[in-house]
Order: C-alpha cells, then structure tokens, then sequence
C-alpha cells in the first residue's frame, strides 16, 4: 500500500479554537468577579437560568481532595492531562483525523486549561485560595456561575457522595464545564461520522 499522502494545512486553527475558549471563559469569569458578590444571584431567564457566582475549591460537584496537598495533586493531574490532550490533537492531526473530531478535542482541551488557570492563579490574583493553604499559588479555587435549578429539594440518601444534602438546582458550572460537556458529548454523538472505517483501496 502506498504512503498516505501528508496533510496539508495546519494543527493551529484547532489549538486557535481552544484559545478561543479559554479567552471567553477567563472573560466570563472576570466580569462575574468584578460585578458580583460572592453568592449574588442574577435571573436571566427567570427561574430556568440564572447566574449564581459561587467558588468551588475542588473537583465537579465540588468534590475535594483531604487537606492540605489534595488540592495541589488536583492541579497537577489537572496539567498533565492538558499536556497530554495537547499531544494528543497534534498526533491526531498528523494521523489525519477527522477535524470534527479534532475540533471536538480542542473544545476539550480549552475547557480543561481554562479551570487549570483558575486553580493556578487565582489564589494569587484573586485571593480565593481556601483559608489554611500552604500556598496562593495552585490553590485558586474554580469561579462558577451558571446556575439552572432545574430541581430543588434533597436528594435521596442513597445518591453517591451528595445523599442527603440539599441542592437549589442543577450543579452550578462555568463555560470551561460547557466547552467540556459540548466536546464530549459531540464525539459520542457524531463518533460513526468521526471514525468511520477505512475504504478498501481501489483496485
């Protein structure tokens, strides 16, 4: 079989997309910080979407690792993976993947890096970090803001991690969630288009 003929063009317009992201998602959370209170609530669509600026010092669902370095082991894996997605678009490009798949990858990638700064910088530039860290640095906690309450109440005792607690909604996430959620799911929706198997050569 003969070699695949290499891909013209360029990786950079993907890693563009996740600059994109990233940009939009440390903007969004900017203005949050800078014309709301911590725990101020905006309707935007009534009671079906609001903004709600909260922190969350962990993981999704607010989930966290023990004190003190759980939070630092957090950000560190945080890095690696996006050290590792990277790699990954580069390598997908140069295999000549399907740029849907590319694309979904970058939304991925530029979500991941945006919630990375967060834990990073934003114990020194915004001074969030949890009282008792050992450091500012790493230990920024995530601004969250969108907020749709689509139930209110308890939730059952038998539910993982959050049994018992009270919730005002749906888990409060920001646009570096939304970029996450939008890649994933894209690839699950649309993976026979992104990964269709290779034709047969023509004889």
């Amino acid at each position: 079989m003969p070699p695949r003929p290499a891909r013209r063009g360029s990786v950079l317009p993907f890693f563009l997309l996740a600059f994109f992201v990233i940009v939009l998602d440390q903007l969004s959370k900017y203005l949050v910080h800078s014309h709301m209170r911590l725990g101020e609530t905006i309707p935007l669509l009534g009671n079906v979407l609001k903004l709600l600026y909260t922190e969350n010092p962990g993981m999704a669902f607010g989930v966290e690792l023990p004190a003190p370095f759980g939070k630092l082991l957090l950000t560190g894996f945080r890095l690696l993976a996006v050290g590792g997605i990277s790699y990954y678009i580069a390598r997908l490009w140069r295999q000549r993947a399907a740029g849907g798949f590319l694309a979904c990858m970058a939304l991925i990638l530029g979500g991941a890096l945006g919630n990375v700064l967060d834990s990073v910088f934003y114990g020194v530039i915004y001074h969030n970090a949890p009282a008792g860290s050992p450091t500012p640095w790493f230990y920024g906690q995530v601004i969250d803001m969108i907020n749709v309450p689509i139930y209110q109440g308890f939730y059952p005792s038998w539910v993982p991690v959050v049994g018992g607690q009270y919730t005002s909604g749906f888990p409060i996430f920001n646009l570096a969630d939304s970029s996450i959620f939008i890649g994933v799911a894209l690839i699950l929706l649309l993976q026979n288009r992104f990964f269709k198997p290779e034709q047969p050569d023509a004889a």
